[in-house]
């Protein structure tokens, strides 16, 4: 039979991967405190925040984070255009998660292996914002099969960060 394990008990091989995760705009305390989460689930290096006035100490954010805010190394940035420059100059390759008119699926997305990405996610309402899309990154899109053409931030970060994960690093 088995038993499930503790936040203690897992054997799982800590590993850092050289991903910055790049929030435009994002707002919510519970978005962001989830965020965390998923970046010290997955190993991400780092998460920048920018365009945005977050409070940190919010009780949302810390509960939702359940204390991984302690563990990811985050900024934040009053300009995303400057961040993106900066990162292209850290030899990043900037991919941005939105559907575009020139967005591929994720699924045939393509780049060296261990290459640098910093990955761009966009507010809960707008998405991307044109400044960012105006910069000509890669832009990648889930598939999806309803008829929504969008989902939750977190989950579509999630599922972007798993998937560049394991072709670049991984597999």
């Amino acid at each position: 039979m088995s038993s499930q394990h503790t936040h203690t008990s897992t054997n799982f091989a800590i590993k850092k991967f050289p991903i910055t995760l790049v929030c435009d705009g994002v707002q919510s305390p519970s978005n962001i405190g989830s965020l965390f989460r998923i970046c010290d689930a997955l190993g991400v290096s780092e998460i920048i925040f920018c365009d945005a006035i977050i409070n940190f100490k919010s009780p949302r954010l810390q509960k939702t984070a359940r204390s991984t805010q302690k563990k990811v190394n985050y900024s934040e940035s009053e300009s995303i255009v400057t961040t993106i420059e900066n990162l292209k100059k850290s030899n990043f390759k900037i991919v941005a998660l939105e559907i575009t008119d020139t967005s591929i699926p994720i699924e045939k997305f393509t780049l060296p292996k261990d290459q640098k990405v910093a990955l761009v996610i966009g507010n809960e309402q707008k998405g991307v914002s044109n400044k960012v899309l105006q910069n000509n990154p890669a832009t990648i899109h889930i598939q999806m099969f309803g008829e929504n053409s969008s989902m939750n931030v977190v989950q579509a970060a999630t599922i972007a960060l798993h998937s560049i994960i394991n072709k670049l690093y991984i597999y």
